[in-house]
């Protein structure tokens, strides 16, 4: 079985504020004259006009103000540290705007929850789950509670439980019809909630199921076509969802699409690289960036490429100047796409990479405190990217950057 320590997926990609100063110059005046018809003095001071008798000329006074607006460059800055060191947890953003970070891996399998203010840039620590587990999914439902499924405590996990951010409370919910490891979920335009994929107790699964939250009853839904351990997915702007790499004793490169109007899969094009898993983000334009992750031979990856969901096609994109396993991708306000953290063999990174889908070139960022793998990187209501967690390749973290 591929190892159950799956690194946190990137399932949310929001937009990104700007940070930006204002520089006043210098004022400058301006005198100028000018012929009056009517022999009536003019005088003017800050564009105020004043009548003065007896004179023959016009002499206008202006004064002007100029301003420059720039871009003050970003950088990463600490807040508020988890109470508790934690790898493999999910990370929520509320309706609120605070965020919920929930179990994880420390030495042990976390029932704990923890809850991020980003008023007072402080953590609390909430409810606690019945069952502890990492490598789980964690889902928003429309009524704004969090739904977490599935996931490993040493063995997979088929239990469930809701979070009521009125209450802090957790409660147990439907069971899952298999226990997975490493899934994931995409809630659908519909509320409910899709899982697939992920290690079962007797190997890798291509089983989905549905999530109806007005009955708290998981129902099977159609197969995907390929297993799927490490899997990606992301809601597509028609509402369908895009299932792509992973694992299933060879690494992957296939994608297929759920249609939740029929319940049935199909595949589309194939990525050019195999890969498990990469980052993915849904850029403004619709299409899907896939970056990074391994392939065959456990080559770490640097490559990148595209998918047109009108074409149902990949086509390659510049490198990152980096290979990464285990990234996240977060989208930004100016349509620029943030690659972060990750790692290849035994080294962790702190390095970041801006990806421009206008030219399909990389830049280098701004590097992170700390560096950073099975960790969560979540987009605030503005716009602020939160990196929480994982491990630094030496020990588990809790520091909490923002950028």
């Amino acid at each position: 079985m591929k190892p159950t320590r799956i690194t946190n997926l990137p399932y949310y990609c929001r937009v990104q504020r700007i940070h930006r100063k204002s520089i006043q110059l210098a004022k400058v005046t301006t005198t100028f004259s000018v012929q009056n018809s009517s022999k009536v003095p003019l005088s003017t001071e800050k564009n105020s006009l004043k009548s003065v008798p007896n004179d023959t000329s016009t002499t206008i006074t202006t004064t002007t103000t100029a301003t420059t607006t720039t871009t003050t460059p970003r950088v990463w800055v600490t807040t508020g540290s988890l109470s508790t060191s934690r790898e493999s947890h999910t990370a929520s953003v509320l309706n609120s705007g605070k965020v919920l970070v929930t179990e994880g891996y420390n030495g042990a399998f976390l029932t704990t929850t923890e809850l991020y203010d980003p008023a007072t840039g402080n953590w609390t620590i909430v409810g606690a789950l019945t069952t502890g587990r990492n490598s789980h999914t964690a889902s928003i439902l429309k009524n704004g509670s969090v739904l977490v499924a599935g996931g490993n405590d040493g063995s997979c996990l088929n239990s469930a439980e809701i979070y009521n951010p009125m209450t802090n409370t957790w409660t147990i919910t439907g069971n899952l019809n298999d226990a997975r490891a490493g899934p994931v979920s995409v809630t659908l335009t519909n509320g409910k909630v899709l899982i697939l994929g992920g290690n079962g107790n007797s190997g890798y699964l291509n089983t989905a199921e549905l999530y109806d939250p007005s009955t708290g009853i998981w129902t099977r839904t159609g197969n995907m076509n390929n297993a799927r351990a490490n899997p990606t997915a992301v809601r597509l702007t028609t509402g369908k969802v895009l299932a792509l790499g992973g694992y299933d004793g060879s690494y992957l490169n296939t994608a297929e699409l759920y249609d939740p109007s029929t319940g049935n899969w199909t595949r589309t094009g194939s990525m050019n690289v195999a890969r498990d898993p990469p980052a993915v983000c849904i850029l403004t334009d619709g299409r899907v960036l896939a970056t990074g992750g391994e392939t065959s031979g456990g080559v770490i990856l640097n490559s990148a490429e595209l998918y047109d969901p009108s074409t149902g096609t990949w086509t390659t994109t510049g490198n990152m100047s980096i290979s990464r396993k285990g990234p996240t991708a977060s989208l930004l306000t100016n349509g620029t796409v943030l690659v972060v953290g990750g790692y290849s063999g035994s080294t962790y990174f702190n390095t970041t990479e801006l990806y421009s889908p206008s030219t399909g070139l990389w830049t280098a960022g701004p590097s992170m405190h700390t560096a950073r793998g099975y960790y969560t990187a979540s987009t605030l209501l503005d716009g602020t990217v939160m990196a929480s967690g994982g491990t630094n390749g030496g020990s588990i973290v809790n520091s909490v950057e923002l950028y």
